[in-house]
């Protein structure tokens, strides 16, 4: 027995200075491993928020939109040919010679600008629509459904080159409001004048001009009289020059303008430029710059002998126009005469803004047979027939149809985006930037959507979704648990409960506590050689005839997959098993063997039951783990780009972290955003599976 003398001199057990310097040591060395798991911890935080910010930084975000072909533009031809190939129809941009025509035939009918109609009043009619009629009250409220502005065109380019065209331009701004009214339009507002002015004052005119003595106008017959009248004011007062005014309609006249090679210095629209025209402006050099002059209402109109008709509502103003023969078709109240219908060219302003205004319709609102119309006219025969074999036409819902249209003849592509936190704080300058994509559209996109969740893959990063591979990691994740999770606990209750402490069993251990880490790139090597190769005939399925053709079958499939990651987690499994298991009080197993039970009973009754939610855990671990897993499965060949849902353990397939990988690896910076979606739905299913797992712990827990 140790003395107290022997105590006192005994280093371990100091006494006095030497017990408190022990002390301060001891807690010297607790506060720096404390910090230390402090910092460890920390460090996982910021490593965890830093990730998270990444991925919700790129999974959002505005987008720049750029189509092939704009669907208004899309609908707008239809809805044209559809006006167009009415019966009893006249079409012309001579709108004079079509006024005299109305007004000289009781059963005919025209839409032109106000001024055409004010100018031949007495001879005609002007029909109000849903009981508004065109005036200059109605057109600036825009109670009137035919109001629009007017407007002209030019460039910097031609005005700094040409001041004479410059000082014309001027001229145009500062007397269009004390005339527009005696042609028959309606003024623009006085700011919106004055803001044109500015623009106009801004440039840097040459001392030289170039062709100083001639000026080129084209476009909008609506704008021809405006135009006319402000020409000949000009010339009055002293402008010596030749003033050429074309009317050959908005469309034809924007078009020689863009060309730049057409000599038109001015064009004349009834309508604003569309985003293809300002491409065209653009790629010639010329950036155009537009100045309003003026407000219209274009006058739906009938000959003032017609004594039946004052008045069309919307509905009967677009029979008028299309299918109606007669008017007793439009309404039973009138005249079973035939219509006589005078509308502008196709390349009219006046008829655009007129077809888009009354059969206002998105390509979502075109009826079936519109839309295979706008297919059959964009797509070649062998195309069409393509789709017809895979799944026929008539079997297909209006909504496959209609995103066959976008798919294919609207062909949106996504041509820049920008990550959530510049579209949150840089907004303007993205705005400024977007303007400069020609055709394209400022989108606020969210990668993470219903759609993204239910589509298959796509080489396009806007129709591309992760439904395959979403269904390929569930096919796996599940074959991997039911290969490692009995084996793995299998072999650990083995290993605790039955082996005893001999070399061979300490090899086994040692072995097993080895391959917990080795690289998983080793497991894929594994893979590959037993299961995709050797195995070929059992994981491809030919072995069971589940293979409809035998030659495509070479064993890359979802059971090679499944297997290879049982093996990479087995190890994981069955170390934290046997710590679950080691960790149940042997006081439990005696009790047992005392009243009676076998081994047997003892391990699956009271051992097995009180280790379940430690053996859980480890699952949870494992299970973790192979669902982030890449390398494998690269290596025993999980296709990168595949479209068909896995439908067995014999298919073809993806998983997520494999398409992730794929798309990381893509230049386009959208695929990195789809890239980022994916990454949080793989967070969000792994989350689901944990939380699944520690609630069936934490329940096998509370029964204990």
């Amino acid at each position: 027995m140790t003395t107290a003398e022997n105590v006192s001199e005994d280093p371990r057990y100091p006494e006095g200075e030497a017990l408190k310097s022990q002390l301060n040591q001891r807690q010297r060395r607790g506060q720096i491993w404390r910090t230390a798991f402090v910092a460890a911890t920390l460090v996982g935080i910021l490593a965890l928020i830093a990730l998270l910010y990444n991925v919700i930084n790129s999974a959002f975000g505005y987008v720049a939109i750029q189509n092939t072909k704009e669907p208004n533009a899309l609908v707008l031809s239809i809805q044209e040919e559809a006006l167009l190939g009415a019966t009893n129809l006249i079409s012309s941009e001579n709108d004079r010679g079509m006024i005299n025509r109305v007004a000289s035939r009781p059963n005919a009918v025209g839409f032109f600008g106000y001024s055409y109609y004010q100018n031949r009043a007495d001879e005609l009619k002007v029909l109000s629509i849903d009981g508004v009629t065109p005036s200059l009250e109605t057109a600036e409220s825009g109670e009137y459904l035919l109001a629009r502005p007017l407007f002209i065109y030019s460039a910097p380019k031609v005005l700094e080159e040409k001041p004479h065209v410059a000082e014309f331009m001027r001229f145009y701004l500062e007397n269009v409001n004390n005339i527009i009214e005696d042609v028959g339009y309606f003024a623009a507002s006085p700011d919106l004048i004055d803001v044109a002015t500015a623009q106009l004052s801004e440039l840097t005119l040459s001392e030289e001009s170039l062709d100083e003595n001639s000026i080129s106008m084209a476009g909008s017959s609506t704008v021809y009289p405006l135009s006319e009248a402000l020409s000949n004011k000009y010339t009055e007062s002293g402008f010596s020059g030749e003033i050429s005014i074309e009317s050959i309609g908005s469309k034809a006249g924007l078009a020689r303008f863009c060309s730049g090679a057409e000599g038109v210095d001015i064009a004349n629209a009834s309508r604003t430029i569309t985003r293809a025209e300002t491409e065209f402006c653009r790629r010639n050099r010329l950036t155009p710059l537009e100045f309003r002059v003026g407000n219209d209402a274009i006058a739906v109109v009938v000959s003032a002998e017609n004594d039946f008709v004052d008045s069309l509502t919307l509905d009967e103003l677009r029979l008028l126009f299309t299918t109606a023969e007669t008017w007793a078709d439009v309404n039973p109240d009138w005249p079973v005469e035939p219509i006589e219908r005078l509308v502008p060219s196709i390349d009219s302003g006046t008829l655009d803004f007129f077809t888009e205004t009354v059969f206002d319709a998105t390509l979502e609102e075109l009826p079936r047979e519109t839309l295979m119309a706008i297919l059959e006219a964009n797509l070649s025969a062998g195309l069409i027939r393509r789709f017809e074999s895979e799944i026929p036409f008539a079997e297909r819902t209006d909504e496959d149809i209609l995103n066959l249209v976008y798919e294919r003849v609207v062909e949106p592509r996504i041509v820049r985006s920008w990550t959530l936190y510049d579209s949150l704080f840089s907004r303007d300058a993205i705005a400024t930037e977007v303007d400069t994509i020609p055709q394209s559209t400022m989108v606020f996109r969210n990668w993470l959507t219903t759609d993204f969740l239910t589509s298959p893959q796509s080489s396009t990063p806007d129709q591309a979704g992760i439904r395959t591979a979403i269904l390929g990691s569930l096919w796996v994740i599940l074959i991997t648990i039911l290969f490692s999770l009995p084996l793995g606990v299998g072999a650990s209750i083995y290993l605790e409960e039955y082996a005893t402490d001999n070399w061979f069993n300490r090899i086994i251990e040692t072995n097993i506590n080895n391959l917990a880490g080795v690289p998983s790139i080793i497991y894929g090597m594994l893979g590959l050689s037993i299961f995709v190769r050797v195995l070929e005939s059992l994981t491809s399925g030919t072995f069971f005839g589940a293979v409809e053709d035998p030659t495509t079958a070479n064993g890359r499939t979802v059971l090679s997959a499944g297997l290879t990651l049982g093996l990479l987690i087995l190890p994981i499994i069955i170390i934290n098993a046997r710590e679950a298991i080691r960790a149940v009080p042997g006081s439990l197993r005696q009790a047992s063997y005392g009243l009676g039970a076998t081994k047997w009973q003892t391990i699956w009754n009271h051992v097995l039951p009180s280790a379940l939610p430690g053996i859980l855990t480890g699952n949870i671990l494992a299970m973790s783990r192979a669902i982030g897993e890449t390398a494998p499965l690269v290596v025993i060949g999980a296709s990168t780009f595949i479209v068909t849902d896995p439908n067995g353990p014999f298919a073809k397939f993806t998983t997520l972290p494999i398409q992730i990988y794929q798309w990381t690896a893509r230049p386009q910076d959208e695929f990195r955003n789809i890239a980022a979606a994916a990454i949080i739905v793989l967070l969000l299913l792994l989350l689901t599976l944990n939380a699944s797992a520690v609630l069936l712990r934490n329940r096998y827990s509370n029964q204990l």
